[in-house]
């Protein structure tokens, strides 16, 4: 019998989601900061693609992970052409990011309703 993979991309997903939160509240927390260049993380399709079987660590030295996981890269977003760069040096588009807050809630509630569902139906099999 084949492990139900559903729940390991299921958790994988809201990983991805936190990280990419926590770069957009970064985001819009310093469009007011001179200098400050925005930043976004790799899509969840290319994470994925990355995805190998994670080792276990034996030691907090062994196999050190960055801050956002191993395969979520945070780099510097493409610049927006409305915007462009700021007098200021900065070039985060606040509506951009708070379109970006609102897609990743959703994306969660989509996540947490499939999973939910699952199990639903993986209780109801279990019961009969």
């Amino acid at each position: 019998m084949q492990p139900i993979q559903l729940f390991a991309l299921a958790s994988r997903q809201a990983e991805w989601l936190s990280i990419r939160q926590e770069v957009v509240a970064s985001n819009i927390a310093n469009a007011n900061t001179p200098e400050y260049r925005s930043r976004e993380v790799t899509p969840f399709s290319a994470v994925l693609d990355e995805t190998v079987p994670r080792l276990a660590r034996t030691h907090p030295a062994h196999l050190a992970a960055s801050a956002y996981g191993d395969d979520v890269e945070v780099r510097e977003a493409d610049l927006n052409e409305e915007i462009g760069v700021l007098e200021s040096g900065n070039s985060v588009a606040l509506a951009d990011e708070l379109s970006k807050a609102g897609e990743i809630g959703r994306q969660h509630q989509l996540n947490t309703a499939l999973v939910t569902s699952f199990h639903r139906m993986m209780l109801m099999t279990v019961k009969r």
